[in-house]
């Protein structure tokens, strides 16, 4: 008797070990971007209401997500940074877009108000190097005439955690300043020239706003949520600009979702008067050979958010993708899971 009690004590948690990320597809667990975060949290509570199924995200960072789906740990992870085409196949994976975002530079200035500060992509390069120190430093001060700057130390802030709004960050940089390009290049984790480094979006957020004379770089949502004080900034086109869900999808419109391998594409520093320079997207990432049901409850998930979701995501400055992407992540969808 103690056998067989024993033994469907083994069998039950044999199965919650095997998949730990559904439980009788009302649950599905995913974990990665800090980026996506505000928007999968908004999407889950109202998914949760219509339909029963709860969605568990943890916001641990795009180097994270990655790590967790390959080990098939969670039911899908997010990226911010795409998987190219040959480590998804190496890895079993598929990744499709989510969200078109963007993100910008937050500062601690005291007396400077929100949208003062204006930068350039070559200006912050060299604060992130530790080229430029104060804030009163003659390049930062000849785009801002007319503005006093105080004779503070810059104290710059990045994520301490695998990121894929580092990737974001990093990857403008990469393709603005030849230095940063050689030196430093664009990944998740990256060997920071200075600085002090924030966990999640929410870290770097926080410790901008605790120190004064501080830079970092975060998510627009977590502008918008924390009332943060942000600089405009030169485009590519030569254009300043504020940071906008507009800006952001003017960049995404000079991209290709549909003929890109796999989805695999780059929004930064695109062409267009109205491109904001920094814009970017989440990409989530499932494993073919994950249970069908599993992959059926997350695709149903996103599928409802494409659809249902937008107006969620438009409150928040994400930005949907085009339609014709969307369609084109269904069929993907049907070809490499057959659901």
């Amino acid at each position: 008797m103690q056998f067989r009690k024993s033994n469907k004590l083994l069998t039950a948690v044999m199965a919650l070990t095997i998949s730990p990320f559904a439980l009788a597809g009302t649950t599905i667990t995913g974990a990665g971007s800090t980026w996506v975060y505000p928007l999968i949290s908004k999407w889950a509570a109202t998914y949760a209401k219509e339909t029963g199924v709860q969605v568990n995200y943890q916001a641990i960072g795009s180097g994270g997500g990655i790590a967790q789906i390959k080990a098939g740990t969670v039911a899908f992870g997010a990226s911010d940074m795409p998987l190219k085409p040959e480590e998804l196949q190496a890895d079993h994976l598929i990744q499709f877009p989510t969200a078109i975002a963007g993100e910008d530079m937050v500062v601690n200035l005291p007396g400077i108000q929100p949208g003062q500060l204006i930068l350039s992509g070559p200006v912050v390069a060299k604060i992130y190097l530790g080229e430029i120190k104060k804030w009163n430093d003659p390049a930062i001060q000849a785009l801002n005439k007319g503005l006093k700057l105080p004779d503070m130390d810059i104290t710059v802030v990045h994520r301490s955690d695998g990121s894929g709004t580092t990737f974001t960050f990093a990857n403008y940089l990469s393709k603005i300043d030849k230095t940063w390009a050689e030196k430093v290049g664009a990944n998740t984790s990256i060997a920071w020239p200075t600085g002090v480094g924030g966990k999640g979006n929410q870290g770097v957020a926080a410790y901008v706003q605790r120190i004064p004379g501080s830079i970092g770089y975060v998510e627009y949502a977590y502008i918008l949520e924390n009332h943060m004080n942000y600089a405009r900034m030169f485009n590519r086109e030569g254009k300043l600009l504020s940071p906008s869900l507009k800006g952001f999808q003017a960049a995404a419109s000079h991209v290709n979702f549909v003929t890109a391998k796999d989805f695999y594409v780059i929004l930064t520093d695109q062409p267009g008067a109205d491109s904001w320079p920094i814009s970017g997207c989440t990409w989530e990432i499932l494993r073919v050979n994950a249970p069908k049901e599993t992959n059926m409850e997350v695709t149903k998930f996103f599928d409802w958010g494409f659809g249902h979701g937008q107006q969620l995501a438009e409150s928040i400055a994400y930005g949907p993708l085009p339609e014709n992407a969307v369609q084109a992540i269904k069929a993907y969808w049907k070809e490499k899971l057959d659901i």
